[in-house]
């Protein structure tokens, strides 16, 4: 699965990067990281909650509002559009789609891991930006 940047990444992760300053320079950084930590709980929850029947629709939507509203303050947009449609197939009663999607957003978070820690990896290597200054 070969991605853009901008089908697995949106605006607001550059925002999210532009908050940077001496002070915080690894801001998305850290953000990031806290994504995937509490991105990969709820993950882990939605899938539980489909291993056995009955299945908890409510525990199932409250997870995938949860990772729909972290993905989209982070920007991770393919997360967002796979969780989007997720939450559709449990509002339609398409309990082998909600099955599939699952698999869709576990790629998507994925792609968007092995994209994003070696992107940071290389930010660390380059260390800190200087601001260009006008010549006198």
């Amino acid at each position: 699965m070969k991605l853009a940047w901008h089908e697995i990444l949106d605006t607001q992760f550059m925002q999210m990067e532009q908050l940077e300053d001496v002070d915080n320079p690894n801001f998305a950084e850290e953000v990031m990281t806290l994504y995937f930590r509490d991105s990969t709980k709820l993950i882990a929850t939605v899938e539980q909650a489909l291993e056995k029947p009955p299945y908890d629709v409510n525990k199932l939507d409250k997870s995938l509002h949860q990772l729909k509203g972290s993905s989209a303050s982070v920007g991770a947009n393919k997360v967002w559009i796979e969780t989007n449609q997720m939450r559709e197939s449990i509002k339609a009663g398409d309990l082998e789609g909600t099955k599939a999607q699952l698999q869709l957003i576990k790629l998507a978070h994925e792609t968007l891991r092995g994209k994003v820690e070696p992107y940071f990896h290389l930010v660390r290597q380059v260390g800190p930006s200087e601001t260009a200054q006008r010549p006198k």
